[in-house]
This record gives C-alpha cells, structure tokens and sequence, in this order.
C-alpha cells in the first residue's frame, strides 16, 4: 500500500507524456478570398500588410465577371455549374501572372477562366511595410445554369 501513490504518480507521468507526444491537429492554410481580404494584426514576415485589390474592389470584380465572362455552351448542354478556382500572382506593379486552374470544373469552363483572367486589368498591388510585393491570390469564378443561379446583392449564389 506504501507504494500506491509512487504507482500511480508513474502513471500519470506516463499519460501525460504520451499526451504530450502527440502532434498537433494540422491547421488549414489561410486562404485570400477576393471578398474577404482584410490586412492582419500581426502579419508575418511574408505576409502583406495591405491585401491585393481589384480596381473597384468586390463591387468592380463582380461587374468585370458579369461583363466579360460568358458561360460555354457545352458546358450549357451538360447542365454544369459550380465555380472554377484559380490562383494568378499579383506582381509588385499589379499584373498578373502565373494563372493556373487548382479546382478545376469542366475543361470548358477552365478554358473560359483562363480567358476572363487574361482580360483582367491590373490589380492594385499588396503592400508591405508600405512597398508593393508579389503576391499569389486564389479566386473562386462563379459558373451556373440560369435555373440555378440566384442574383443577391450583385453577387452569384448558387443552389
């Protein structure tokens, strides 16, 4: 009986150490989304201070999509809507470079994003520490079947 709380403390440094031992759940990685760009508290090192912004900000991006994108009509016939996520680098001058498709949709669809970005005019670029860097941004662009397709506020929500 002398020996039950030597045992016991034993044990409990056993399980908090194996506790101790296992590796922190993964965060997910922060993600820049055009109509939720806001600077940070305390951005890191390659963070920027002052997000990259399309000329007219969400309102003006809103406005380019629906004046210049045109959805494929095969992408019609089979009925396709969803979005097309893209991600481009805005450089320290604000153009665009590097776009890629990273969440692709249909290859038509693709195609018409890849099309739509390379109309895109300069954006307004980040800053850091009050110069202008690079930085990759990743955009969602909305593609939808007009049955489906409810207009809120100027922004595409879809069903």
């Amino acid at each position: 009986m002398k020996h039950l709380p030597i045992i016991l403390l034993l044990v409990s440094l056993g399980l908090w150490e194996a506790r101790a031992q296992q590796p922190a759940p993964a965060k997910k990685p922060v993600e820049l989304k055009a109509t939720a760009m806001q600077a940070q508290a305390k951005p890191a090192a390659n963070r920027p201070d002052v997000p990259p912004q399309f000329p007219g900000g969400a309102k003006g991006l809103n406005q380019f999509f629906q004046q210049n994108l045109k959805y494929p009509e095969a992408a019609g016939v089979k009925q396709i809507s969803g979005h097309v996520v893209m991600t481009f680098t805005v450089e320290a001058d604000g153009h665009l470079t590097n776009p890629s498709v990273v969440q692709p949709l249909s290859p038509e669809c693709d195609t018409e994003a890849l099309r739509v970005l390379g109309q895109m005019p300069a954006w307004k670029p980040a800053t850091r520490k009050g110069r202008p860097v690079p930085i990759q941004v990743r955009l969602p662009i909305p593609f939808g079947v007009s049955e489906g397709l409810e207009v809120e506020q100027g922004k595409p929500k879809f069903n």
